[in-house]
């Protein structure tokens, strides 16, 4: 009963706020507080579909309203946040950069938000909804298709990262095999530091035996609650495929369906308030930095503030240049890291491939020679499976143990030399830069508590031509099978080999990750910092050529605007 004016008070401070935000020039405060306003006064909230490409996240949201509406393919294809959210007839709209939104026809979305269609959105779509009549929409909540991780296209992945902010709750989508990747590790946890309501599925059950999908589901839950640190009540078992065509099994899908609605109905109104007041503190943050920068800017002489404007301009150019020197530190401690990694990997290859291979040979004797050579081969193939499973384990777990030593030094390395960048930039800049912050590790970016997990990707255990398979079948009728056991010691050694390369794979793409992240960071907090300071240094000319009462009557205005910014934040 006290949900509704507790939503109210969120919807009017943010109200508020955007009125201050478009006072103090700050456009694209005043449009996300303005964004989150209106949301927040219907009732809506988001329930965002996360995942590695190719999960099925756009199927399964088509089987939750009932329809296809959502464009799906065998390559990625969503590659912008798509909000699907309830209207009483099919429709759609698009916003472009710099432009209000514009209907489009339901069936031209593809045309909009598909990696064909749209590579690397060259369109430049910022927003993009579609209406649809269903029930589970009809009292707020809204889904969110979210581009694929671990895609080709490293746009995709930014993406999705970058909606995290405005995500209140998540169904969060994983496969059998493999059961959930590092990207997808890392943005659970990056959702999970927001948010607190998490429904994971294993989606595409159909295409795995009952054995494989009880593995993936027991491996998946270990990992995810020691990454996340809480229990994982459920992981739903489905084939949103199936439920969209009306077809086979029901699975965990009533489960799932029940969850979706408890959530609805019990936790609805509690997402809309939290996500007003994320979305008040972040902006009111972001205004107290304005009105600093501002009262600064009036205090000071205003020689003196056009001289630190210069200064600043100035820096910011031998900062861009600067960055280059920066770079080839990161990049240095980027090879380092992969050096070690790799040596390590050359060790374990040369410790692991004797004792596997004999291992192989002694087991092979257990495994009755059939006729059928293609079913030989297989046999073998499996024997082989899991004979590099048993060297692979255990070096995977210590490997893990290491890399998150070995990465939380390079990350805080990574942050040393950020910030010792910045410290020069302060230095140089010879005046005290309000907007810039003290220390990067202060600020919302990068941290090093990740953690690695690897797991064990092991290639397909079947002829690779059918030929090769009629060379089975031939052999196999006439009893010669020692190529064949020659064949599954290769596919052993190529088992070691592409499995633990992808050790190596994941601590570099982690690495690249964080040195993108750590630089992207730097130049925000620059920009930033510079449009500040000049929007400051405008106000000021204005009030100084009005007259010192002016001054006096800006001064007034900010320090009202402070208090009453600081009035609006919720409590803790």
């Amino acid at each position: 009963m006290n949900a509704k004016p507790q939503q109210l008070v969120g919807e009017s401070a943010l109200g508020r706020l955007a009125e201050i935000a478009s006072q103090l020039d700050a456009q694209h405060i005043a449009d996300f507080t303005r964004s989150l306003a209106e949301r927040v006064s219907e009732g809506r909230y988001y329930v965002a579909c996360v995942g590695q490409f190719k999960r099925g996240k756009s199927t399964l949201l088509n089987a939750l309203v009932g329809h296809s509406i959502l464009p799906v393919g065998v390559v990625p294809v969503t590659n912008v946040p798509t909000v699907v959210r309830y209207g009483a007839r099919p429709s759609a709209r698009t916003r472009l950069q710099n432009a209000d939104w514009t209907e489009i026809p339901v069936d031209s979305v593809e045309q909009y938000i598909s990696e064909q269609n749209n590579p690397e959105n060259a369109k430049g779509v910022t927003a993009l909804e579609i209406f649809f009549p269903s029930p589970l929409l009809a009292t707020g909540m809204c889904f969110v298709d979210t581009p694929g991780l671990g895609s080709v296209f490293a746009a995709n992945t930014a993406a999705t990262h970058s909606f995290v902010p405005h995500i209140d709750a998540a169904i969060v989508l994983i496969g059998a095999d493999p059961p959930l990747s590092g990207d997808e590790l890392q943005l659970v946890e990056s959702v999970a530091e927001e948010v607190h309501e998490l429904l994971f599925v294993l989606n595409k059950a159909d295409r795995n035996s009952d054995v494989e999908r009880e593995a993936a589901i027991a491996f998946a839950r270990r990992v995810l609650e020691t990454r996340l640190g809480k229990p994982v009540p459920a992981i739903y078992e489905a084939s949103a495929l199936e439920r969209l065509e009306q077809r086979g099994p029901e699975r965990d899908w009533p489960r799932f369906l029940k969850a979706l609605q408890h959530l609805m109905e019990q936790s609805g109104h509690l997402l809309v308030r939290a996500a007003a007041q994320r979305g008040l503190r972040r902006a009111a943050g972001q205004l107290l930095a304005i009105v600093a920068e501002e009262r600064g800017a009036l205090t000071r002489p205003l020689e003196e503030s056009e001289r630190r404007m210069a200064e600043l301009q100035k820096t910011l150019e031998q900062a861009e240049r600067a960055m280059k020197d920066l770079g080839v530190l990161l990049t240095a401690e980027q090879q380092r890291i992969s050096e070690v990694f790799a040596e390590r990997r050359n060790i374990f290859l040369r410790q692991s491939q004797s004792s596997a291979s004999q291992e192989l040979r002694k087991r092979v004797s257990s495994v009755p020679q059939r006729r059928s050579g293609p079913a030989y081969r297989r046999d073998l193939n499996h024997l082989a499976q899991e004979v590099a499973r048993a060297q692979l384990a255990p070096w995977f777990e210590s490997e893990s143990r290491y890399a998150q030593e070995a990465f939380g030094e390079t990350a805080k390395r990574f942050i040393e030399l950020g910030n010792d960048f910045l410290h020069q930039v302060k230095e140089i800049a010879a005046a005290e830069l309000t907007a810039l912050p003290q220390e990067l590790d202060s600020e919302p970016g990068l941290h090093a508590e990740s953690q690695f997990r690897f797991h064990l990707i092991e290639r397909v255990a079947a002829p690779a031509s059918p030929l090769l398979y009629l060379g089975d079948l031939v052999f196999g009728f006439l009893g010669l099978l020692g190529y064949i056991v020659r064949a599954a010691e290769e596919f052993l050694g190529q088992l070691l080999e592409v499995n633990s390369a992808r050790v190596q794979s994941d601590v570099d793409e982690r690495v690249r990750g964080s040195r993108r992240k750590l630089e992207a960071e730097i130049r925000a907090v620059l920009r930033g910092a510079a449009t500040i300071a000049a929007n400051a240094l405008n106000h000021a000319r204005a009030a100084r050529a009005a007259g010192a009462s002016a001054i006096e009557a800006s001064l007034a205005r900010l320090s009202a605007l402070e208090n009453e910014i600081r009035t609006l934040l919720p409590s803790e």
